[in-house]
């Protein structure tokens, strides 16, 4: 009887780990899809800005690398994050910020517990990023709770040949 209870045990262990193997893209229940299919450069709904977004350590984060209006109107000067609620960020400039941080990927598609700074309020939001294509992103913001916030539909952007 110890003899087949050790040989099932061997036979399930061996299954375990074929299935492990065969399906072998997870890894301790993280997710199968490639975590870094989220690296790229995307431009925001609204086309007036696009941000690249990379890993940094083991968590992902973005800057803002092109703004369809690059200068402030008012001064023809590079544009400064003026709306910035800390002083001493005020005359930063708005291109190069780093406006996503803290991103973990939490499921196959969807990265989770980072942050979005908008520049043009000063405001810093909860925020998640969901891949709803491979070319498009949905990027929420929200105070508290999802519910509580606003959806932007981000673009991948290809380098033109």
């Amino acid at each position: 009887m110890k003899s087949t209870f050790i040989t099932l045990k061997k036979s399930l262990f061996t299954i375990l780990i074929g299935l492990a193997l065969l399906f072998g893209n997870t890894s301790m229940g993280l997710p199968a899809e490639d975590p870094n299919t989220i690296i790229g450069v995307w431009k925001t709904g609204e086309g007036n800005a696009v941000v690249r977004i990379y890993k940094n350590g083991d968590k992902y984060q973005g800057k803002i690398v092109w703004l369809k209006e690059p200068n402030d109107p008012e001064t023809t000067k590079p544009k400064l994050d003026k709306n910035n609620p800390t002083e001493s960020l005020k005359n930063r400039s708005v291109l190069g910020l780093i406006n996503l941080w803290g991103f973990n990927q939490t499921s196959k598609k969807l990265w989770e517990d980072g942050n979005i700074y908008d520049p043009k309020s000063g405001n810093t939001y909860s925020c998640t990023i969901k891949m709803i294509s491979p070319n498009s992103l949905e990027v929420r913001g929200y105070i508290g709770v999802s519910i509580i916030g606003r959806t932007d539909i981000w673009t991948r952007q290809v380098a033109k040949n």
